[in-house]
């Protein structure tokens, strides 16, 4: 098979290592930011340790493994990891999960993987994001793998293509597992619904028809539920700007501080739960249903396995509870769970910059993102039954 088609979006291969790595030693830009990642540490030393890395998995277990479990063990609660429901670690899945943290999502779930000896996922990431040449040189190191965005029409479908044959090879070739979020972007309410062209884009490659095509994919439905997003009271903020500034849109900027803040804020408790993949569903799928329809069916089946496998925080239930006026989950929370939940929130809303700030409707989204996971579960919960 004639892979050259994926060389500008693909990770790079190991035999491509020493090269990119010198490249990322003499750029100042990446020496400034890898001293700032890893305090205490000459870059001497680390450049030394870069060099002895002949593989993709050598420089993650050599550096992302050791930063991310830094992190979680600063800023969370605990990290943790449910893959019951996908006994048959030797598989390759595409986990199609909601989406809350830019880098964390992905990278919680690799070394959560490792630890359960499993190999890491190769990582769908927007082009948008590699603002740095440094960046995008260091993702694909880190097995990502590139979604082209600023595209014309023509250009976006050519792309999208040529993603989805990438995929498709990784999954039945390689045998190598994906993330993918279940659409473009975080939810900004926290109100996770996957977007019909992932799965129209997951489609355009394999084999057979669109059925077969998407079970080639083993496509496993993940939840990943955060106790606090370190970012809520920025996507609030963006939902003020949008309201009142015809036109606006983030900046370079915006993109760089919610990457920090993501990684460096207090996340709380933060849990990955994978649900059983979906081809027992398609199995049974007419192979007839018109592409809508089906994709329809599909994105409602992945929303319903995601839902039913948050975990629930007490603040959900208090959040949910502030919206309505009501105490109907009180049951789930104690006193003092709430006046810590209320400060939080207050907390954050004071973090909010902005000349007009309209508090009632900022402390109203940033409800709703702690309430929306509750009200989704609850509904899929409900459907099951």
């Amino acid at each position: 098979m004639d892979t050259t088609e994926f060389d500008e979006i693909r990770p790079y291969n190991d035999e491509e290592l020493p090269q990119v790595i010198e490249e990322l030693i003499a750029d100042p830009a990446f020496q400034d930011a890898a001293c700032t990642a890893m305090p205490g540490v000459s870059f001497e030393v680390l450049a030394a340790q870069m060099r002895t890395c002949h593989t993709k998995e050598d420089f993650q277990k050599a550096f992302c493994y050791r930063i991310l479990w830094k992190i979680a063990s600063d800023y969370t609660d605990g990290l943790t990891l449910d893959h019951t429901s996908l006994p048959d670690k030797t598989k390759a899945y595409t986990y199609l999960s909601n989406h809350r943290d830019i880098i964390l999502d992905s990278g919680f779930l690799s070394i959560l993987l490792l630890d359960h000896g499993m190999n890491t996922v190769e990582i769908a990431i927007g082009d948008n994001l590699l603002i740095y040449p440094w960046i995008k040189k260091l993702v694909r190191i880190n097995k990502s793998f590139i979604v082209q965005r600023a595209l014309t029409m023509r250009q976006m479908l050519d792309a999208s293509a040529r993603m989805s044959r990438y995929m498709h090879y990784t999954i039945t070739v390689k045998n190598q597992s994906i993330w993918i979020a279940q659409r473009e972007g975080r939810a900004k309410d926290s109100n996770d619904r996957t977007q019909d062209s992932i799965l129209k884009m997951l489609a355009m490659g394999g084999e057979g028809d669109n059925i077969d095509r998407l079970m080639e994919m083993n496509i496993a439905p993940m939840a990943i539920s955060y106790e606090y997003d370190p970012c809520d009271y920025l996507k609030a903020q963006e939902y003020q700007l949008k309201r009142d500034v015809e036109g606006y849109k983030k900046s370079t900027q915006d993109d760089l501080k919610n990457m920090e803040t993501g990684l460096f804020g207090y996340k709380g408790r933060v849990h990955f739960q994978t649900a059983p993949d979906i081809n027992d569903v398609l199995a049974t799928i007419d192979h007839s249903m018109p592409k809508l329809e089906l994709y329809g069916i599909v994105s409602a089946l992945i929303d319903k396995r995601i839902h039913s496998s948050y975990r629930l925080y007490p603040g959900n239930y208090v959040a949910h509870d502030a919206l309505s006026g009501c105490t109907t989950f009180s049951a789930e929370y104690t006193p003092q769970e709430k006046q810590h939940f209320e400060d939080y929130v207050e907390k954050q809303l004071a973090r909010i910059e902005l000349p007009n700030k309209d508090i009632p409707f900022l402390r109203e989204k940033m409800l709703l993102m702690y309430a929306n996971p509750l009200t989704n579960y609850l509904t899929a919960r409900k459907s099951i039954n």
